[in-house]
């Protein structure tokens, strides 16, 4: 059975890693002012983003992930021919509508499939299912990464399905931002009241920065630190513990809004390497999506990854 991954955006891994696996991205389209990008993981827009004027004014963005007839017409186009069964595996459904449009998407994909299918002379079934990560940026990487571990060894969809959806349970996201005025500024723009005035000017004025976490869906600040360089060596102590402890997934997915160098030099990432490669665990790191930098500032760090049982505290 040809089993295809389907991603969004917002999924945070190495573009090298997509492209090995052939994962296909669900593209976000991204308007600020007069300009448009359309985020694919593009390595190259992805630098332009940060290092342009314009990732300062991300704050005012408009974005636009695809509609529930082009999810459709992306999957009946394509993805309908080149595979039997395809996993959507998206952004946690509490802070974007891909999950929603595309599950409103597979009940049409599915009803209508046949008559493409057999057009090129195949009358199998095909099989489509959407599953929500419950996270967000790096820590939706976790469970890409266990899927494409689970086509490889011709694992079948059910314990395919089975297993992600566990995993969605367990996987925790965190998120360590440079600007605290920034992200207040987008949190308005969309609505969301978690980021005040009074901690945004305060956060700022005392160079206090916050980790916020995603677990299941919920974000939360977890932890806070005096300056982003002890929030980093904070978060990276804190994924240290976690690798000693055991993962579900020997994986753990960083991201960063900038340029990966900048990122290894930060307190604590070696420590970090290190205890990876003891535990035998695989450190994925990426430059993290226009997506991403948009609704959290460029310059910020997200880590993710999949544990059992009480996380203990920072």
């Amino acid at each position: 059975m040809r089993i295809g991954l389907v991603i969004d955006a917002t999924c945070d891994l190495p573009r090298k890693f997509i492209d090995d696996n052939q994962i296909t991205i669900m593209p976000i389209t991204i308007r600020i002012d007069d300009q448009t990008f359309v985020d694919v993981h593009d390595p190259v827009a992805t630098e332009n983003y940060y290092l342009g004027e314009v990732g300062k004014r991300g704050h005012a963005a408009e974005t636009a992930p695809l509609s529930v007839d082009e999810v459709r017409e992306l999957f009946l186009g394509r993805l309908v021919l080149d595979y039997d069964a395809v996993f959507c595996l998206t952004v946690t459904s509490t802070r974007s509508p891909i999950f929603a449009n595309a599950t409103q998407a597979s009940f049409a994909i599915l009803s209508s499939y046949r008559p493409i299918r057999q057009a090129a002379g195949n009358n199998s079934p095909f099989m489509m299912r959407v599953v929500d990560s419950k996270s967000l940026f790096a820590g939706q990487g976790i469970g890409a990464i266990e899927a494409t571990r689970l086509i490889a060894a011709d694992t079948g969809p059910g314990q395919i399905r089975e297993r992600l959806s566990e995993l969605a349970e367990h996987t925790r996201s965190f998120m360590l931002p440079r600007d605290l005025h920034y992200l207040r500024a987008r949190a308005r723009k969309k609505g969301d009241r978690s980021v005040g005035l009074l901690s945004a000017t305060l956060g700022t004025a005392l160079d206090i920065k916050p980790i916020l976490e995603c677990f299941r869906g919920e974000t939360r600040p977890v932890a806070k630190a005096r300056g982003f360089e002890q929030g980093a060596e904070m978060l990276f102590g804190h994924a240290v513990a976690a690798v000693k402890r055991g993962l579900l997934v020997p994986a753990m997915c960083v991201s960063y809004g900038g340029d990966l160098a900048e990122l290894e030099a930060l307190p604590g990432h070696a420590g970090l390497v290190e205890a990876c490669t003891e535990a035998d665990v695989t450190l994925y790191q990426s430059g993290m999506s226009i997506t991403g930098m948009v609704n959290v500032g460029t310059g910020a760090v997200a880590l993710g990854y999949a544990a059992a049982g009480d996380e203990g505290k920072f």
